[in-house]
This record gives C-alpha cells, structure tokens and sequence, in this order.
C-alpha cells in the first residue's frame, strides 16, 4: 500500500515537471557537421548580444577553422519565403570556444521574440578539403529586453513575429499547468479511495 502511493507519488512528479532542455543543435550536409551553440545556455533573448558560435567538422570529426573556409551566416524570421532577403548578415570571425580553436562565431542580437533560421554555408578556400555546404538551424528567441526600434541594417520581414507574447514564448503554459494540477488532484484522490476500500 505504502509503495503504491510513493510509485504514484514519482509518477505525479515527473508528470508535472517539464523540464527545460539545452540541447546543442547539430546539423550536417555532405561530408561536413557543425554543432551550433548559443551563449547563455542556448536560450537567446530578444534584444541582448548573444554569442554564437559553430563547432564546425568534416567527416571524421576533424575541425574546420574559419581560416580555411569561405563561410558565411545569413539569419530568417521564421516562416520566410525563398525570395525574401536574410534579416540579418552578421559577420563571422574566429573564436576558441571548448577544445576548438578559430571555428565560425560572431554576435547576433534578434530583434524580437520568436523563431529564426541561422543559415550557415560555405566552401573550402582551399576548393577540395570538404564540399560545399549549407546548414539550416532552427532557432527561438524568448522575450528578453526587446529595442522598439529595428538596428539600421536589420530589415522587419516577418510582420506577425511583433504580436509574439512574452507568455508565448517563456515558461510552462498555462494549459499545462492546469492539466498537471488536475491530474495531481486525480491521482489524490484515486489514492485516497484506495486507502478506504482496504
């Protein structure tokens, strides 16, 4: 009787508790992959600098110095059409970040809240140590502190990403969290007239 209710007890908690993920973003085209990660803890915020930074390889894991490859970064408010101009152009530059030494970084600040692309392509400046390639990431930018006015080079090509909400975009829902409470209060109850009938 008493392991039911402590079994119930973990169900309950790990019903209720979403956890936050921070997974890094892999993406790989031909014979090379990169890894995308977003400081802090790959949870950008509208308005604030984000560094950026891809661990960049061709197959067989070896890493791709900026040094070596034409690369270039284009950002997309989400959804964008294939003729619509990139939001933003941020310049790459090399950085040291973990065990990888001048891989693709820069600093981007989204505008707003919402989803973007990152784009990621290039081609060995050598013309044969990879092959060409493009890399799609998938982005959400939370609420942050969000500027009223778009920076000078930054284009507003994706009018509906103005009417994102901050409840939008950060925490629990609130669906969920009425869901969780009426499950607890279930299983509270299923418990306690299980505890009667014996």
């Amino acid at each position: 009787m008493f392991q039911s209710i402590i079994l119930l007890g973990i169900l309950v908690i790990f019903t209720t508790n979403t956890p936050v993920a921070s997974a890094h973003k892999v993406t790989t085209a031909a014979d090379v992959g990169a890894t995308l990660h977003l400081e802090p803890n790959d949870n950008p915020r509208a308005g604030e600098a984000t560094k950026t930074w891809f661990a960049l390889t061709r197959k067989g894991g070896k890493a791709i110095a900026l040094a070596e490859c034409n690369c270039q970064l284009v950002v997309y408010a989400e959804p964008h059409s294939p003729k619509e101009p990139p939001l933003l152009e941020p310049p790459l530059q090399p950085v040291a970040a973990e065990r990888y030494q001048g891989i693709p970084g820069t600093e981007i600040t989204f505008p707003r809240p919402g989803a973007y692309q990152l784009q990621l392509s290039g081609k060995p400046k050598d013309g044969r140590s990879f092959q060409p390639f493009e890399l799609k990431f998938a982005v959400t930018v939370a609420a942050g502190s969000v500027s009223t006015e778009l920076p000078v080079n930054v284009q507003n090509v994706n009018q509906n990403l103005e009417n994102v909400t901050e409840g939008q975009t950060q925490g629990i829902p609130l669906w969920a969290i009425a869901l969780s409470g009426l499950l607890a209060v279930g299983v509270f109850f299923g418990v306690l007239r299980m505890v009667k009938r014996r």
